[in-house]
């Protein structure tokens, strides 16, 4: 199985990255499957259901999530009906939404996509280490093949689940810090890991942010209105091929291009 992941994608200027590069890594990469982070889609924060839509017609198959999933107050509105946006699992059980999905790709093959939170420097939700053993047993059921994205700040956490991982479930991606780490490797069991995959958005920006806030923030740390640059625009990804029977990641790949 190929599979694309595109880094966490960030307001107007992100969807427009998606909208203009993505079609040429469907030509370059032929992928069966395609996931992209969806947390700062709408504004640099959250999703609505008009930019996840916006998002799906640009070729993504399914959304990933993360600490910002509620900004948007009308993502309750539709995430329970939703089935190709999912947010971390570890949040309490009567949270809205789901924290993963079985899907087919476009080879027909059955794939396991499980989101989870950190919670290093993050909010204290459910340990994600003990909810990934919940959820495994539901998914090998039905496929070997798994991806989970990881959704941490600290690089130990990220790494800690990859290696905790390894051997069950096919790759482990981190996202949320927005800047694509040159880590990427194949761990003895199988297990595909990346720290960070990256980011879809402003390239002349701080995370995405106006440059010219977040120095603002840094030298009067006084409140700044953060929002989202404009200006040539990056596509930060991670390509994969997956050994469907086996459940493991065969090759992972970096990814950056970039457009004025």
């Amino acid at each position: 199985m190929r599979v694309l992941f595109l880094g966490d994608i960030v307001g107007r200027p992100g969807r427009r990255a998606v909208k203009e590069l993505l079609p040429s890594l469907y030509e370059e990469y032929d992928p069966h499957l395609v996931i992209a982070n969806g947390e700062n889609a709408a504004g640099g924060n959250g999703i609505t259901r008009k930019t996840a839509d916006e998002i799906f017609l640009s070729g993504v198959d399914i959304l990933t999530m993360g600490n910002h999933v509620w900004d948007q107050k009308e993502v309750y509105d539709f995430i329970d009906e939703e089935d190709r946006i999912i947010r971390p699992a570890n949040y309490p059980p009567d949270t809205p939404g789901r924290g993963y999905v079985i899907t087919y790709s476009r080879d027909n093959s059955k794939v396991g996509i499980i989101n989870l939170s950190g919670r290093v420097y993050l909010p204290a939700l459910d340990c994600p280490f003990r909810m990934l053993d919940e959820i495994l047993p539901i998914i090998n059921k039905q496929t070997k093949v798994i991806i989970v994205d990881f959704h941490a700040e600290a690089t130990s956490e990220k790494m800690a689940l990859a290696w905790y991982a390894d051997g069950r479930v096919s790759v482990v991606i981190g996202t949320h810090t927005h800047i694509q780490t040159a880590d990427e490797r194949i761990l003895p069991g199988g297990t595909g890991y990346i720290t960070d995959a990256g980011m879809t958005g402003p390239q002349n920006s701080i995370l995405g942010v106006k440059v010219e806030a977040v120095l603002e923030k840094f030298l009067t740390q006084r409140p700044v209105r953060f929002e989202v640059a404009s200006g040539p625009v990056q596509l930060n990804a991670i390509y994969l091929e997956i050994d469907n029977e086996k459940g493991i990641t065969t090759t992972i790949k970096r990814i950056q291009v970039t457009k004025n």
